[in-house]
């Protein structure tokens, strides 16, 4: 088959719309995910996986294929070419311990733990701006994906963007006013969530009783 131009209508552009997507995406793995889809939740912005029962890999090798669904581009990218030739050219499972090591995942967590810390992230970020959210997340893939200077540049865009919106003058004025500076306050970021009422543990907290 011809090399294709354009990653427009192959799994490439599915996988591309998830990393690049304004909102957050978080993967939650108990058990074992490989092929593609383990190439489907690298483009994930986390990866967090179930110690003693979560594994990745990709397997394609055994059968003769090699990964088309993103997997030799993004693994090196992440993680460096030795490791991923390991991955790739050894086609076995790498447990979630061994996964956190190599950073393909996040953390590496218990049973008991993995759910309440995943969602406990997720309320936590879900109680900030998603204006701010989303400008953070472009500005991480501009490091990622641009020449150093001009991830720079857009870095110093997206703050002024960041700065100028309504919500974010709202609570840096409301941070101001109850001692965002103070040395007490800086100390424990939490208290300014819990001084507006957005304690994003509660429901976890409710679970917990």
């Amino acid at each position: 088959a011809p090399k294709k131009s354009s990653i427009e209508g192959t799994v490439h552009m599915i996988n591309e719309t998830y990393r690049t997507m304004p909102k957050v995406s978080i993967a939650k793995v108990e058990g074992k995910v490989g092929g593609g889809g383990f190439e489907f939740i690298q483009s994930f912005d986390m990866i967090f996986g179930e110690k003693g029962k979560a594994a990745f890999a990709q397997p394609e090798i055994t059968v003769g294929i090699i990964p088309g669904g993103g997997g030799t581009i993004r693994i090196p990218r992440e993680i460096g070419r030795r490791r991923a030739m390991e991955i790739v050219l050894g086609g076995h499972d790498f447990p979630a311990e061994i996964a956190e090591l190599y950073g393909l995942i996040n953390r590496a967590l218990p049973p008991n733990k993995l759910t309440l810390y995943v969602e406990n992230l997720a309320y936590r970020i879900a109680s900030f701006p998603a204006e701010s959210i989303a400008l953070a997340k472009k500005s991480v893939l501009a490091g990622v994906d641009l020449p150093l200077e001009t991830a720079l540049l857009e870095e110093q865009y997206l703050f002024g963007q960041s700065v100028a919106l309504p919500t974010s003058k709202a609570r840096m004025n409301f941070a101001l006013k109850i001692g965002g500076q103070s040395r007490e306050m800086e100390a424990n970021t939490n208290t300014l969530l819990e001084e507006q009422g957005e304690n994003p543990f509660a429901i976890l907290e409710e679970k917990e009783k």
